[in-house]
């Protein structure tokens, strides 16, 4: 008798720092409580970038080959015995996360915080979980959401980074007629924007030390107001604490403590010259910091109004020195944020143009805007291309590259 032949799979796998290599691999049929599924757009993300760039993300390093990509969205091509809720044919966002579903925080609905989370495309957790850049793989069925008609592939993959801010609006509370600062203007910034445009903030304003971004996101109508921020290897002031506004250069700080002071007092400065600039000397209800970066960090508290809330959605600080004092006697809530929960639901209603009550009548329909982030397509043997991309920010023409798809 000969033997039974498996299909296969092509993946994109990782074996090291930019080493990627496209290969087959056998597919095994799903089993108990799963479906298989042909994945056919997967946007790379921020968390990718550093797998692909350093073979690791931060304390997490890669120790066996690994298939990237989390943000993703497919057509079921078969599901195991007992799935009754999806069907053959049916398109897909595929939720990454895979909870124990038995733990404390996975029985009050914050399966985010498991500690048996597994993450496709993570190295955290060892044998490492395969993500989503393949043409076809097997998932848990009950993370496998229904697209809406009307929904592209690439919409529904954007389901996974607005559903990072959906969590973090719910922490910070966001309501309409709020006004709203972020910090980063990324494609998770620019979401930000977009929920808080699509919730009827008075006013979103944007930060980022990169001129071409900012230009993007008031051009196309992400945020009300831009702000440049000078970049860190500028020889302006900001970059040199021992000169200040002309005034004869004071002595450079000598211990950790006093240079962490001199970067609080930078930040603060640096927030008062972003609050004036937009008119809003009082500062913002609430300001998503998306970048992860220190300096951001300090000047978001500073940039809260009184009785604000700060939201950290950016990973990029392991340990931060910040104004504690400023934020308590102003009441200013400084929130974490770690990826989502039980928020697919809502990504794609919003996704498929679901109108809210809060918003304008003239306001850019949230779909619209999400669709605009996508700037760039690959096919599925042109990974590493598209990571190279990425990582360059620009493209061989030198337009602004944000959420690069790819396909398969």
């Amino acid at each position: 008798m000969s033997p039974v032949t498996l299909p296969s799979t092509t993946a994109a796998i990782l074996y090291g720092p930019r080493d990627i290599r496209v290969e087959d691999r056998t597919l095994w049929p799903p089993s108990s409580g799963h479906a298989q599924v042909r994945v056919v757009s997967t946007g790379l993300c921020g968390s990718d970038l550093h797998y692909y760039s350093h073979g690791r993300n931060g304390d997490f390093a890669v120790r066996a080959p690994l298939v990237l990509g989390h943000e993703a969205a497919g057509i079921v091509t078969a599901v195991a015995p007992g799935v009754t809720h999806l069907r053959v044919g049916q398109r897909v966002a595929i939720e990454a996360g895979i909870s124990c579903r038995s733990c404390n925080f996975c029985e009050k609905g914050r399966y985010n915080l498991c500690k048996g989370m597994r993450f496709c495309s993570s190295a955290a957790r060892f044998p490492h979980i395969d993500g989503t850049l393949q043409t076809k793989m097997n998932h848990p069925a009950h993370v496998l959401h229904p697209i809406p008609d009307g929904v592209s592939f690439e919409l529904a993959a954007l389901a996974e980074p607005l559903s990072v801010l959906i969590h973090a609006s719910r922490r910070a509370g966001l309501q309409a007629n709020q006004s709203i600062m972020v910090f980063g203007v990324g494609a998770i910034g620019l979401l930000a924007c977009t929920l808080a445009r699509h919730r009827g903030a008075s006013r979103v304003v944007a930060i980022d030390i990169n001129p071409a971004r900012l230009e993007f996101a008031k051009r196309e109508g992400f945020a009300d107001e831009v702000y440049c921020l000078p970049h860190p290897s500028s020889s302006s002031s900001h970059s040199h604490p021992s000169k200040t506004n002309g005034v004869s250069p004071q002595k450079p700080p000598s211990t950790p403590k006093e240079f962490a002071d001199e970067q609080l007092r930078m930040a603060k400065e640096s927030a008062a010259a972003a609050l004036s600039a937009f008119g809003s000397s009082e500062g913002y209800d609430i300001v998503f910091e998306c970048t992860g970066a220190e300096s951001a960090i300090q000047m978001s508290i500073f940039c809260a109004t009184t009785g604000g809330r700060v939201t950290l959605i950016g990973m990029g600080t392991r340990a931060a020195y910040l104004p504690l004092s400023t934020a308590a006697l102003r009441e200013v809530d400084i929130l974490g944020s770690f990826r989502y929960a039980n928020t697919y639901p809502e990504a794609l209603e919003l996704l498929s143009g679901t109108p809210s009550p809060s918003s304008s009548a003239e306001s850019i329909p949230l779909p619209v805007l999400a669709a605009k982030l996508v700037t760039h397509r690959f096919e599925l043997e042109d990974t590493k291309k598209a990571f190279d991309m990425l990582a360059k920010g620009t493209d061989e023409t030198g337009g602004l590259v944000l959420k690069v798809m790819v396909g398969s």
